[in-house]
């Protein structure tokens, strides 16, 4: 009987302690339901919604490009696509057989299309052909049945109206490489465009906007179900230019089947309003994909069409250069205005001699008339007296020589020569012939386009150091980041200088030696000054000289002269400023000269009767000495 009490009363000890962790056990699991269930609800409800929700983003339009009139010369515009989700094709080289039935597939792009195939899940869309037309899309839609997988996306692509027109302007914008991949996520969209050059590329990061957002309810597997909420993100800027699109146009066509470059400036404001190199390219054709047939074409074309002159062609300026000439003599006390030397075609020094472009000589000039007839020997000798570096010196403070700073990638810097530039780079010291030749822009001398505008503009403003843009404002939403009023520093050139400088150019085109006399403007208020120019782009030997040199028209193209003319109008009262190069053109009185009059009366006919723009600010400030 005590033995059976005993045994009762373990198996109770025992039945307590089970149940007693049993308890324990059972706690634990309230517990821990608590503090998932209530404690961390919150965190596993969000986990359970981003497992659910796939956050994408959505490349936001790009902003708008106009001139200076508002009018559109980048925008965007419905792009129609073509994808196929290779999941939904039952066989997919059918499908593909068939497609090309109803859409034009090459064999690169059917490659491409399998490789993203693979590389991709399948029910990712595959982009089979961008920028289909109308036609296109209504083939795809009415052949439907036939063509599984396969629909029509609707997104937007960037459009250039004036096309080679403003090609080097604008740039072009292009997709992504693996070197351009930053923290901005998105440079990984899928066809998501950068800008590549031009003011594309220069304000890419204000032009491309804010991404917007779209959530979508996805299944384990990421497959799409519904779109639970959208966000469309901000738009890009709208960038206004300075250009002019229908004086761009016009110069275009002015220059057409020339390989030449033409830039017009508001001499006191700084105002590009057009710059142009022909022969370009069209924007619309890298934005879509160039062929490799195409790429081929512009790389290998002799007038090279994907380089912007204006800006990144350097060309021996030629006699447009005698006018830095002439003010560094008179600022320098050098020369006197009226001080004459007398040109018989010719000046010797040493065993050399250096020719004047006139064969029998000019006879006795003075400044003016070396300028009005431009006189090679005049220069030669106010050169030689001169000195390279007081040259160099007066040039660079008109902008040559050094980069301007135009909003524009690829502005090159030129070149002007001195003693210790050619002892540091070439390791030889410096001959007076050189400065002989550099007297008549010749040598070592080189120079943009966009920098004989600009020398061109600080001549006839008063010697007030304007410095060139394109861009006017940066428009977002309904405030505009405008750029400020310039406060353009004076050059301090004595306006007597100037003036002496400027009666040579007025001579020029509007006097019977003027060597632009035949090419001048006879329309009251509009007529012009300028500046002549024929650079060699080969030395001539003694030999040819003595047997006779040949014509332009009688050379190969690539060794003709350039010819070059620099101009301004109305002469009376300067604004507008124009520099025209023809690569092997030959003379620039024939052939440039007759091409700047036209810009600058369009221009005048354009843009004369505007008001002073709010970029420009007020007139600057001249200088008596």
């Amino acid at each position: 009987m005590q033995r059976e009490h005993a045994r009762v009363k373990g198996f109770s000890r025992r039945a307590a302690l089970l149940g007693g962790g049993q308890a324990l056990l059972f706690s634990a699991l309230v517990g821990r339901l608590y503090y998932l269930q209530i404690t961390e609800a919150d965190r596993y409800t969000m986990l359970a919604e981003d497992n659910r929700i796939s956050l994408r983003l959505l490349p936001p339009p790009r902003g708008r490009i106009v001139d200076r009139h508002g009018v559109p010369i980048a925008l965007n515009q419905l792009n129609y696509r073509a994808v196929l989700v290779s999941e939904l094709t039952p066989d997919l080289g059918a499908t593909l057989s068939s497609l090309e039935n109803v859409l034009p597939i090459s064999e690169r792009e059917r490659r491409r299309i399998l490789r993203e195939i693979r590389r991709k899940r399948s029910f990712v869309p595959v982009t089979i052909k961008e920028n289909l037309d109308w036609d296109d899309v209504a083939r795809i839609e009415v052949n439907a049945p036939s063509l599984p997988g396969v629909s029509i996306e609707v997104g937007q692509s960037r459009y250039y109206p004036f096309a080679e027109a403003a090609g080097h302007v604008l740039g072009y914008v292009a997709a992504v490489s693996e070197e351009e991949q930053g923290a901005d996520p998105l440079l990984e969209l899928p066809g998501f465009r950068i800008g590549k050059n031009g003011v594309e590329k220069t304000y890419d990061l204000a032009l491309r906007g804010k991404a917007g957002s779209s959530h979508i309810e996805v299944d384990a597997l990421g497959r799409v179900i519904r779109e639970l909420e959208r966000d469309e993100g901000q738009s890009g800027q709208e960038l206004v230019l300075t250009i002019d699109s229908g004086l761009q146009d016009y110069i275009v066509h002015r220059l057409e089947g020339l390989s030449a470059s033409a830039v017009v400036m508001d001499a006191l404001s700084g105002e590009v309003l057009a710059l142009v190199s022909t022969p370009g390219f069209d924007p619309n054709a890298f934005n879509k994909g160039l062929s490799e047939e195409t790429w081929r074409d512009l790389v290998s074309n002799s007038r090279s069409p994907l380089i912007n002159k204006s800006i990144s062609g350097q060309y021996a300026p030629g006699s447009t250069f005698k006018m830095m000439v002439a003010l560094a003599a008179l600022e320098g006390g050098i020369v006197t205005p009226d001080q004459r030397f007398f040109c018989e075609g010719y000046v010797e020094l040493g065993d050399s001699r250096f020719h004047c472009w006139k064969e029998k000589g000019h006879g006795s000039v003075d400044m003016v008339s070396a300028l009005q007839q431009s006189c090679d020997v005049y220069f030669y000798e106010v050169a030689r007296r001169t000195g390279i570096d007081r040259i160099s010196e007066m040039a660079r403070r008109f902008g040559m020589g050094t980069k301007l700073g135009i909003d524009i990638p690829s502005e090159r810097d030129g070149l002007i020569p001195t003693r210790d530039w050619k002892l540091a780079v070439i390791g030889s010291s410096w001959q007076l012939g050189e400065t002989l030749l550099a007297g008549i822009g010749q040598g070592y001398v080189l120079s943009t386009p966009l920098q004989l505008a600009v020398m061109t503009a600080r001549l006839v403003n008063g010697g007030v150091a304007v410095e060139p843009h394109v861009t006017h404002d940066l428009v977002d939403g309904e405030s505009a980041l405008r750029r400020p009023d310039p406060a353009f520093p004076d050059l301090g050139i004595s306006s007597a200088s100037l003036a002496v400088v400027k009666k040579g150019m007025d001579a020029v085109a509007n006097t019977p030696r003027g060597t632009a006399f035949r090419a001048r403007i006879n329309e009251k208020g509009k007529e012009m000054g300028g500046k002549t120019g024929t650079a060699q782009v080969r030395r001539i030997s003694k030999w040819e000289r003595e047997s006779g040199v040949l014509k332009n028209r009688q050379r190969p193209w690539e060794e003709r002269d350039h010819a070059l003319f620099v101009g301004y109008a109305p002469y009376q009262n300067p604004r507008f400023v124009v520099s025209v190069v023809v690569e092997h053109g030959g003379g620039g009185s024939k052939v440039a000269a007759p091409v700047g009059r036209d810009i600058l009366l369009e221009t005048q006919r354009r843009i004369g009767g505007e008001g002073q723009t709010a970029v420009a600010g007020d007139e600057p400030a001249r200088r008596d000495g």
